[in-house]
């Protein structure tokens, strides 16, 4: 049976989104071969328009932010960052990245996850899809103005807190996964304490260049995620990504970004393999060392 054109049934609006989800949430999985059915599932399910503010929105490319044309939620589809307060250059990270790191911290059914540096919640409720209600997600954030826009987006999420603070300070109970979204210099004494045992940390470091820089090649030499695993009172370390992204509110020091700089000047980051929480380890060993602790390669 055949249709004219002014007989053919239209999908409607709600049901065209969810396709485009569904299909954005693949590619950007194929992207950085995302296998994990479950975080493409959270990227499927979970509407970006939701939590980025009323469009047109400012979508960052490497020449700099391009407004969409108009509100169409469809624009939110693609592997860009959206321009939350494009004049401090603070967005709404890459999905792809998020995706690849998300496998990597592997936040399971019933997991207490820590997100630090919530933004206005769309990660946060991805994370939040993805420990189910059986699970919990608190979200920090330093910003006070996005983390009241934080909580308002994610008031029908019943296990999701939103506390506003400084991510290194905010007290919280052991986390099965703590999700840091802004480049230290240094890990933060409380993620190390009370990351449970057999829990990730995914730990981006960034030089002061790590945040300005957009070329490839310059991200790969001043900033590097790490995932962090806890087995008891030892500490594992895995280079995952290379990365550039916002600076972390309490998280940077001077003496601890010269030392990092230092360290992406000469190499290795791919190398790590532990983190060590003493001052005693040889610097022949040592990748980078901070004020009791270092990353090192055995």
């Amino acid at each position: 049976m055949t249709h004219s054109p002014d007989e053919v049934p239209r999908m409607d609006r709600q049901t065209e989104l969810r396709i485009i989800r569904a299909a954005y949430a693949k590619q950007i999985a194929a992207a950085v071969r995302v296998d994990n059915a479950r975080v493409i599932e959270a990227f499927a399910t979970i509407p970006r328009e939701d939590f980025v503010g009323p469009g047109p929105w400012m979508m960052r490319r490497m020449n700099g932010y391009v407004p969409t044309p108009d509100a169409d939620p469809v624009y939110l589809y693609t592997d860009n960052l959206v321009g939350l307060v494009p004049e401090r250059g603070l967005n709404n990270g890459q999905p792809s990245l998020h995706a690849y790191l998300m496998q990597q911290a592997a936040p399971a059914a019933g997991d207490h996850v820590v997100h630090v540096g919530t933004g206005t919640g769309y990660y946060t409720a991805i994370l939040a899809h993805l420990v189910g209600p059986s699970g919990r997600v608190t979200g920090i954030e330093f910003d006070g103005d996005l983390a009241a826009r934080a909580r308002a987006n994610l008031a029908s999420f019943g296990n999701v807190e939103i506390i506003a603070g400084d991510g290194t300070q905010v007290p919280f109970d052991p986390a099965d996964v703590i999700y840091v979204n802004a480049g230290c210099t240094q890990p933060a004494e409380r993620w190390l304490s009370n990351l449970a045992n057999r829990g990730r940390l995914i730990l981006p470091m960034t030089s002061n260049d790590g945040f300005r820089s957009l070329a490839p090649e310059r991200i790969a030499q001043a900033g590097a995620v790490f995932c962090i695993w806890r087995g008891g009172t030892d500490y594992y370390a895995t280079w995952i990504s290379p990365v550039a992204i916002f600076p972390c509110a309490g998280g940077r020091d001077e003496a601890s970004e010269k030392a990092l700089a230092d360290a992406f000047a000469r190499g290795g980051w791919d190398k790590v393999t532990r983190l060590y929480r003493d001052s005693d380890i040889p610097d022949e060993r040592c990748w980078v060392r901070g004020e009791g602790w270092c990353l090192a390669f055995e």
